[in-house]
């Protein structure tokens, strides 16, 4: 036999320390939970890193033209 509660009733004596102890709980991992890290300027993986260099630019230039070099070159063996 199933026992029915009408929702009018009282919550029983478990019911109150139970939902005391979870409220407890929540509280303190409320007080423990440091903020969490955004994942960009406080990572650990950013440590020993530095920042591209001026001649980055330089490089993409270099490969660019190697790029266009290149299909002129295939676009001229294709004709």
């Amino acid at each position: 036999m199933a026992l029915f509660v009408r929702q009018d009733q009282e919550r029983s004596e478990l019911q109150q320390r139970l939902a005391a102890e979870l409220r407890e709980r929540a509280k303190k991992r409320a007080e423990n939970d440091s903020p969490l890290p955004d994942g960009v300027d406080d990572s650990n993986y950013l440590k020993d890193t530095k920042k591209t260099s001026s001649l980055a630019g330089v490089w993409i230039g270099i490969i660019a033209v190697a790029l266009i070099l290149m299909v002129m070159f295939i676009i001229k063996q294709s004709s």
